[in-house]
């Protein structure tokens, strides 16, 4: 029983880290986008080659729930949120280096 709880805390921790991911991209879509359409901006950015740039600044916002999930000692949140930013990071690198 111990390991579905473990596993459910993880998948909350992942959710967390992609949800996190999102909003730290449409932060960082309203700062340094040039437009208020959203779609605009990334098609602009997928253009001009700065796509993974936003991204990369996106996941960001992760750094505080994988530290305030340490600090709760809640570690297995903290493995979903480490989980999120791996796969943002491999997703950056396939978009950078494929395209």
């Amino acid at each position: 029983m111990r390991n579905t709880t473990g596993k459910k805390e993880i998948l909350i921790g992942f959710m967390v880290g992609l949800i996190a991911t999102v909003f730290g991209l449409v932060f960082a879509i309203q700062i340094f986008g040039k437009s208020d359409d959203w779609g605009e901006v990334i098609r602009q950015a997928i253009n001009e080659g700065f796509l993974t740039k936003l991204m990369s600044i996106g996941a960001l916002l992760n750094l505080g729930a994988f530290f305030l999930f340490l600090k709760k000692n809640q570690d297995n949140r903290a493995k979903g949120v480490l989980i999120a930013t791996l796969l943002v990071f491999i997703s950056t690198m396939i978009i950078k280096f494929f395209n």
